[in-house]
């Protein structure tokens, strides 16, 4: 007999798990008050890292057509403060979208951003296929040459890497990415990807709750409608299209009783006690 289903971590009332909607709401619609600070396109099969304070909104938008963006986000002042995919899947969803948070890495555990835009409404099709995955992570050298024995440097993990040298991290800081744009699923547990539904005019965009150092990749996959891997893969590069990248600051107005997240107030030392001191 199946055991009973129960929800991971269930959210109470009033708790970080759950975002103002009214609040994030008010945000996203007051686009009218809103002052430009960045603004930049990130070419095909490339990456770039980028600064947004807390209290900003950022828009990853798609100006050409469909393309898939591999993101990844630390603290902009302590980089071992990173985003958790892991935990972000379990306390929201697998996919995310409007009003969830990508929250950090223990002993940190804090909301980093919270999505206050998304125009790609896919739902869920005939597979089970969602958008915006934190099933998957980066494509990489690594496995390619594993599993093929070919190298190469047209990977999402090379892209991040390359991107965030400049702000003084390197590979070691890459870690699980929330995949923009793409669809993905599990048949018969195992994991699957479509093409991008995105079309031109479409973004994802989140309010920064802390100062934060993003990336992203646009994948050398493109919108991932050409298989990668398999007797039918081809060369995507028709495929691949550039990305925008919008950051704004909001009227202070529209941030009143906001501030940025605390981490809990955990305090032990998870059952250990130091030993005493010895005199010399």
């Amino acid at each position: 007999m199946a055991g009973k289903l129960w929800t991971y971590l269930p959210s109470t009332p009033g708790s970080a798990l759950e975002a103002d909607p009214a609040f994030y709401g008010r945000l996203a619609r007051e686009t009218g008050r809103r002052t430009p600070v960045d603004s930049f396109v990130v070419p095909i099969r490339s990456g770039r890292a980028w600064p947004v304070r807390a209290g900003q909104l950022c828009r990853i938008v798609v100006i050409e057509g469909a393309q898939v963006a591999d993101f990844n986000c630390w603290s902009l002042h302590n980089p071992r403060e990173r985003f958790w995919a892991a935990r972000t899947k379990q306390l929201h969803r697998a996919h995310v979208t409007t009003f969830d948070r990508l929250w950090s890495t223990l002993p940190y555990l804090r909301p980093m951003l919270t999505i206050t835009n998304d125009t790609v409404q896919y739902g869920i099709d005939a597979d089970g296929g969602r958008c915006h995955d934190l099933l998957g992570t980066r494509c990489d050298p690594y496995v390619n040459t594993l599993l093929t024995g070919q190298a190469g440097d047209l990977h999402c993990h090379s892209n991040l890497t390359r991107a965030v040298l400049p702000w003084g991290l390197t590979e070691l800081d890459v870690h699980d990415v929330l995949n923009i744009f793409q669809v993905t699923g599990l048949v018969d547990d195992r994991y699957f990807m479509k093409a991008s539904p995105a079309r031109r005019g479409d973004f994802f965009e989140f309010f920064a709750e802390i100062d934060l150092l993003c990336a992203i990749s646009t994948c050398p996959g493109g919108d991932l409608s050409i298989p990668l891997w398999g007797p039918d893969a081809g060369d995507p590069i028709s495929v691949c299209r550039p990305l925008g990248l919008e950051v704004t600051q909001p009227a202070a107005e529209l941030l009143e009783g906001w501030r940025p997240p605390e981490s809990p107030a955990y305090r032990g030392q998870h059952g250990l006690t130091a030993p005493e001191s010895r005199s010399r």
